[in-house]
């Protein structure tokens, strides 16, 4: 099964500082027919004026990911981590028990980073943090991984949860499949370019649920694309 997501009928944040696209409900935009997909959470598409930025506050027991598109993001958190990355970088942070961060734009130019939140296997575990600067060429038409639960996959974050992240450019002609188990789902979100998703059109920052269903992409334009993989929880 697959379904659209259209970004002109998404949720938004409109702020001087800050324009968002809420996936899901998050902040003032609540739908109860749409809070989650699975163990995926929150995914935000947040544009961040120079400047400016999310101030600390708390998280507990919520497993992190963070994507940046453009600019420069300064993560600071109450572990003694304070790291600033930039285009295709990504961060990780586990909440655990419990943490306080921050996020900004200490740029001059405008930020656009993914936050996306993945509920972990169980509560309490110990916070944490890691980040990853990534080859940029890693992820031309091929699933890059960043993130898994899977034990088996080195050189990547370990994550609380039965869920796979990937990122990919593909490049303008380029097909790439996507393989799904009838007991998985995946989320695909088109961050940059145009795309075909089995006869879909795709346009930026639109997305795509998909269950139990195999989908090739094929790239209209260059296709920066972003795809959470997971446990297929009926009625999720």
């Amino acid at each position: 099964m697959l379904n659209f997501i259209d970004h002109k009928k998404m949720g938004r944040g409109r702020h001087d500082w800050l324009d968002s696209h809420f996936h899901f409900s998050f902040a003032e935009y609540c739908n109860p027919q749409n809070v989650q997909f699975g163990a995926l959470r929150v995914l935000n598409d947040d544009e961040v004026q120079p400047k400016e930025g999310f101030g600390t506050h708390p998280h507990k027991d919520m497993e992190i990911i963070s994507y940046v598109v453009d600019g420069q993001l300064t993560h600071a958190d109450s572990m003694g981590n304070r790291r600033s990355l930039t285009r295709g970088q990504v961060q990780y942070m586990s909440a655990g028990t419990g943490v306080t961060h921050s996020e900004l734009n200490m740029g001059d130019g405008l930020l656009r980073f993914l936050q996306i939140w993945i509920f972990p296997d169980r509560a309490g575990y110990e916070p944490n943090y890691g980040d990853m600067r990534f080859d940029w060429d890693d992820r031309i038409n091929r699933w890059m991984p960043i993130a898994s639960g899977s034990e088996e996959s080195p050189g990547i974050f370990r994550i609380h949860a039965d869920a796979n992240v990937y990122a990919s450019l593909l490049e303008k002609g380029r097909t790439a499949e996507i393989a799904v188990n009838p007991d998985r789902q995946a989320y695909l979100v088109l961050i940059e370019g145009r795309a075909q998703a089995n006869g879909i059109g795709l346009e930026a920052r639109d997305a795509l649920e998909i269950i139990g269903e195999n989908v090739s992409v094929s790239a209209v334009q260059d296709a920066h694309m972003l795809l959470v993989e997971m446990e297929n929880k009926q009625g999720a």
